[in-house]
């Protein structure tokens, strides 16, 4: 659970204008008595070491201004040390600690203009609205009295300082301002309008909008000339990673088509994404028009401005216009470049009609009222804190582990029962925020709670079934570290490996165990499924060694992994418009493999044999669930978009094979499928990892249905208890279907859940210690699992275990006791007999000689040397029996010890009985003459009733 934080207002570490140093050393005494004052602080300082944060909070924050500051720097000290009197000596000196933050360097600290970018950093931490200039227009009777208000009453400083401020605001109103004044005026009302990107990046601008002079090849057209698309599989094809002109002349140009009124504000600029090329543009014109036709070049007053551009290839650069442009066209003119004439841009501007009627279909709008906005790692804390407290009954929020560098990473559960496993009802996961700059998962979660929340309180019949009838786990971040690395830039600013990484260096996903090489390695040796299992494979020592290089995260999430039993779950990322499902791992086919491929190309025909190494066995199940998600989103599914950074391997379906599309080892996906039983997909969220903030509500309803039919799958196919004969569950069962080479355990309270698609399948549960036991279950096509129960008995495995054991785990060869036994047989039965009772006399012996004296020695004497065909009279008992059977155990009373009294007679009785009838070695030499009747009058004889290899070995097993 979060830590409860108080609605009071925590305690500052700074003294406040009206506070004394011994004030100061007193307060920490007072509050170390309650804990819970200090409670909510500590913990805020361990989670996320931001003091800055907390200074901001507490204190007031000034209007925002850039150079306001700076001129008003030495009348500031001024106006303060006049009024100064003897007589106030001591709150001056209160004051002096806070004003070294607080009046002049306060401006620069909070970053309003002096850092770029530096507007997200007002929108962060959600301050005060900046105050505007009041409209003359607007202005009543009321408003002006309350200014003349001060000039009446005559104040001091203060009050000329607010009398002067609003006449220069209202500027004629008065009779004339100082030349400073003026100047203050002129500067004062410009803010500039910040304006979202208009879909460059996130491919809502589509390619029949972007237009260009010329290009140097298809690969390097106009429509590749987006922020941050990064280059194919191989340069220099069909998908490169700029827009290049054709020559190097300085009319080329690079325009936009917004298909309707925008505010051009600005203009991000990027160079061309290769390993080989640095080509970047270093200075451009930018040009406006409403038909494409007739252009205005953008001035400064007496000729046309000149933008400065990028000093590298992949660092973003923002170039805003001192006053927007209101247009429909923009147009971009490189001047100087590096290398050849390359670039990536993207633009700044705000929609001022809507979009024509012909493409209205496309625009989304929301209805659902929700936080739109990104969170920074407190906001998530205090949002998933507020659902919480909305929706008590059905939420929880917990912790899997901490960062790197020491963030908590929180996820919420969301179930009818929050905090306890119920029987029979599935655990499903959403995960997010593997790389730390895909921020779309992160958001999409925190939306999906608050929706979960109030459509459950609203009594939505289709969220209240899923709440109910699922155990949810949503974690938006899995690398806390990554994300704040990637917000200091923003949502534009960020390259495209930004915050990809953890604090130590490590990608998430990439950094599982590779249990794929075990599991295949062991399928070329035909060990599966006897010595090595098709499902829940262990762990590899050397990763679990402390020693291992795995990242702190992961160790979280493994541990997570293992304590609950997940059947269905995703991990959403971004970059790319698909669903990948496993292998992620890329197979090396089998030469037999290659060779049917290759007669498939020749006759034309598909490549299938190869495609099937890269094939899970539920492969089926996985394209079902894929296409769940994909069919439910609004866009993903649309051929016309193609790929965002290359070709579209999903051919127009959103779904592709991880292994086919981009081959990684290692994945969280493998590692899910063949460590536990739960089915794990990646959904690649759109093509802008870092969506402005304006597009939050457009991809909210893009996947929200998609979210939503996808946790409904969870509850597709068969579940059921296994239990044994007294009701009593059995955990760790194997629930294994026929046809599908992958099974699933039980989970503690011995309940299963399987995926299956729809159809028949055979269905066997079989435990260890318990007899195997097989129904038919039926999966239908609505949603609701089939419910399948097994009750297993128990079975002598063990004992047969400890049977094959004893015989050195080599095969028992099992022998029919209905059908006589061939000469061979018999021959090679009596020989193992022999040795092994030579063996047994010399295990005995060693034990006397290890216990007893050399006068209880001389009684087994008799027995050490066996004649090479046993009597019938030969019975070493130590002591006498009326009546030696196959299972007669002496009694105790006896000059040896038990154990080997118990050994003895129970060996030599079954010996006895063996051999009553055997024939000597002239006998059987004259039998392999003789006909088969007489053998089988000789073995079937009343006087040979224990001719079996079973017989002996149950007997002998009982040592």
């Amino acid at each position: 659970m979060l830590p409860q934080e108080g609605e009071g207002a925590l305690p500052s570490p700074w003294p406040g204008p009206g506070e004394t140093d011994l004030d100061r050393q007193s307060e920490p005494e007072e509050e170390t008595e309650p804990p819970t004052l200090d409670y909510n602080d500590q913990i805020e300082r361990e989670d996320y070491e931001d003091f800055e944060y907390i200074r901001r909070q507490k204190q007031p924050r000034p209007p925002p201004s850039r150079r306001r500051p700076e001129r008003l720097w030495p009348e500031r000290p001024e106006e303060k040390a006049e009024p100064a009197g003897p007589g106030l000596e001591a709150p001056t000196e209160r004051i002096e600690p806070p004003l070294k933050p607080l009046p002049p360097p306060l401006p620069p600290d909070y970053g309003d203009g002096y850092v770029i970018p530096h507007y997200d950093d007002m929108d962060y931490y959600f301050g005060p609205p900046r105050p505007r200039k009041p409209d003359t227009e607007l202005d009543t009777d009321e408003e002006k009295e309350k200014l003349k208000k001060p000039k009446k009453e005559g104040g001091g400083p203060k009050e000329e300082e607010t009398d002067d401020k609003w006449a220069m605001e209202k500027g004629k109103d008065h009779k004339g301002p100082r030349k400073g004044e003026e100047l203050e005026e002129e500067w004062a009302p410009t803010e500039r309008v910040k304006c979202p990107p208009i879909g460059m990046e996130s491919h809502r601008i589509e390619d029949n909008q972007i237009r260009a002079s010329s290009m140097l090849r298809h690969g390097l057209g106009a429509q590749r000339g987006r922020l941050n698309i990064q280059a194919g599989a191989t340069e220099d094809d069909y998908y490169d990673g700029a827009w290049c002109a054709e020559d190097d002349a300085q009319t080329q140009w690079i325009e936009v088509d917004t298909r309707r009124t925008t505010k051009f504000t600005g203009v991000i600029t990027q160079g061309r994404d290769s390993s080989i090329h640095d080509d970047f543009v270093t200075s451009f014109f930018v040009g406006f028009s409403n038909d494409s036709q007739t252009w205005t070049m953008y001035t400064n007053g007496y000729e046309e401005m000149t933008f400065h551009g990028n000093v590298d290839k992949d660092t973003p650069v923002l170039s805003e216009l001192p006053e927007p442009v209101v247009a429909r066209f923009i147009r971009v003119y490189p001047l100087t470049w590096n290398g050849s004439l390359c670039m990536r841009l993207e633009v700044l501007g705000c929609p001022m009609s809507p979009v024509h009627s012909y493409y209205t279909q496309n625009e989304v709008v929301t209805t659902d009222n929700l936080d739109f906005r990104h969170h920074s790692y407190k906001d998530m804390r205090q949002l998933m804190k507020v659902v919480n407290e909305e929706c008590p009954t059905i939420t929880r929020t917990y912790s899997l582990g901490k960062s790197s560098r020491g963030l908590k990473i929180y996820a919420m559960e969301i179930s009818d029962n929050p905090g306890d496993h119920e029987l029979g009802e599935p655990e499903f996961r959403y995960t997010a925020g593997i790389h730390g700059n895909e921020v779309l998962g992160r958001e999409l979660l925190l939306l999906l709670m608050q929706y979960l929340c109030r459509e459950y309180r609203d009594g939505n019949p289709r969220v209240r079934s899923l709440v109910q009838d699922t155990r949810i786990h949503l974690v938006p971040s899995l690398n806390p570290d990554g994300y704040e690395v990637a917000a200091q830039m923003g949502s534009e600013f960020g390259n495209w490996a930004m915050g990809l990484w953890t604090e130590e260096g490590f990608d998430i996903y990439e950094d599982f165990p590779d249990l794929n090489s075990v599991l295949w390695g062991a399928e070329e040796r035909k060990w599966v499924p006897y010595r090595v299992p098709n499902n829940n494979l262990p762990i590899p020592e050397r990763y679990l060694s402390p020693d291992a290089t795995v990242s702190t995260e992961v160790r979280a999430i493994i541990a997570w992994m293992e304590k609950n039993p997940f059947v269905l779950g995703a991990n959403l990322n971004g970059g790319e418009r698909l669903v990948s499902y496993p292998y992620d791992m890329a197979r090396t086919p089998t030469q037999e493999q290659l060779l049917a491929a290759a007669m498939a190309a020749a006759r034309g025909e598909d490549e299938d044999e190869v495609s099937e190494a890269q094939e899970t066995p539920d492969h089926a199940i996985f394209r079902w669930l894929a296409i769940s998600y994909a069919s439910a989103h609004l866009t993903m599914t649309e051929p016309y978009r193609g790929g965002c950074q290359a070709q579209d391997y999903t051919s127009g379906m959103g779904i592709v094979n991880g292994a086919k599309w981009n081959p990684r080892s290692g994945t969280i996906n493998d590692f899910s499928y063949l460590h536990t039983n739960c089915l794990e997909l990646s959904i690649y969220l759109g093509c802008d990892k870092f969506p402005h903030e304006s597009e939050l509500p457009r991809e909210w309803e893009n996947n929200k249905e998609a979210l939503l039919t996808f946790m409904e799958q969870v509850h597709r196919g068969i579940k059921g208890v296994v239990t044994d004969e007294q009701g009593i569950p059995i955990a760790n069962a194997t629930i294994s279907v026929s046809g599908i080479n992958h099974g699933v355990k039980t989970a503690g309270g011995g309940d299963y859940w399987r995926i299956l698609n729809p159809g028949e399948y055979r269905v066997t549960a079989h435990a260890e210690g318990y007899t195997p036991s097989a129904k038919t279950c039926n999966v239908d096509y609505d949603i609701g699992a089939t419910q399948c129960n097994f009750i297993l008995a128990r079975s002598n495995w063990k004992r047969i275990r400890e049977i094959m054991a004893m015989n050195g785990n080599r095969p028992i060869p099992h022998i029919d006791p209905s059908r006589p036994m061939t000469p061979q047989q018999r021959r090679l039965q009596r020989r193992r007999l022999q040795y092994r009772l030579r063996m047994r006399e010399q295990m005995r012996l060693r034990r006397l000689n290890a216990t007893a004296g050399p006068t209880t020695l001389a009684a087994p004497t008799p027995v050490t040397t066996l004649p090479p065909t046993p009597s019938p009279t030969f019975s070493p008992s130590p002591a006498p029996s009326s009546s030696p059977g196959p299972w007669h155990f002496p009694p105790e009373t006896t000059t040896v010890g038990w154990e080997e009294a118990e050994t003895e007679t129970e060996t030599y009785t079954e010996v006895v009985t063996e051999f009553g009838t055997e024939l000597g070695p002239q006998e059987e030499e004259e039998m392999e003459v003789d006909e088969l009747e007489e053998e089988e009058e000789t073995v079937m004889g009343p006087d040979f009733p224990f001719t079996t290899a079973e017989t002996y070995t149950v007997n002998f097993g009982d040592f």
